[in-house]
């Protein structure tokens, strides 16, 4: 199999992972009223079957963005082989980490619900110790990706054109966010998938580019 078709396949199996993972975390976080900020509330009032779905649906993708990781490796490679893979080892060590907070979403969300626990709180509390400080990790290594992702593409010769590192995954990010709170009625959609919905586009942009390479 040539480079170019392992490239455009392994840039679609990073798209499906960010969709699918998107659906998942979606299905686990997705609020109406929007109250994404400071506690838990959001989850207050999501089923057991609909968290349970959303669980499987994430965890079981998310470890295929690994696939999609080496595929953003190997279109900034040109630039520096060195630096491309300490970027590729970041964002999957992130994402990694990501997978064990994406499993524990669907728990606190039944923790949150069952109103009748008596030591709710210090439940909550410790869930907050043990796996809301690992998505710390994800968010250090996502920026640190978008960091050498936009200095690759800025400074080196690699297979994308140089405006696509304004599409980097912290400006994706701060997009879904900004959206949120300029027309809350479209991003209380983007806000539960903000990662997912960044990795989305960069993998669309990428398998376009795929394409237009030359065959080796």
């Amino acid at each position: 199999m040539c480079k170019k078709n392992i490239l455009i396949i392994t840039g679609y199996i990073g798209l499906l992972a960010a969709i699918f993972v998107g659906i998942g975390e979606f299905l686990l976080h997705f609020d109406p009223l929007g109250r994404f900020s400071g506690s838990y509330e959001f989850m207050i009032g999501i089923n057991e079957e609909r968290t349970t779905l959303g669980h499987f649906i994430g965890v079981l993708s998310a470890p295929f963005y690994i696939v999609g990781f080496w595929h953003l490796m190997k279109m900034l490679e040109p630039a520096s082989e060195k630096v491309s893979k300490i970027a590729f080892a970041i964002i999957s060590y992130g994402i990694i980490i990501g997978v064990v907070w994406i499993g524990s979403r669907a728990n606190i969300s039944a923790l949150v619900n069952d109103f009748e626990l008596i030591n709710q709180a210090s439940l909550i509390s410790l869930y907050d110790i043990r796996y809301e400080n690992l998505l710390q990790i994800t968010r250090v290594s996502v920026i640190i990706f978008s960091i050498l992702f936009i200095w690759l593409i800025l400074t080196g010769n690699t297979l994308y054109p140089k405006w696509i590192a304004v599409f980097n995954p912290f400006f994706l990010i701060l997009l879904s966010f900004g959206t949120w709170i300029v027309i809350p009625s479209i991003g209380i959609y983007l806000m539960p998938i903000a990662l997912n919905f960044a990795f989305a586009i960069i993998f669309a942009f990428s398998i376009y580019f795929s394409h237009t390479l030359k065959h080796k």
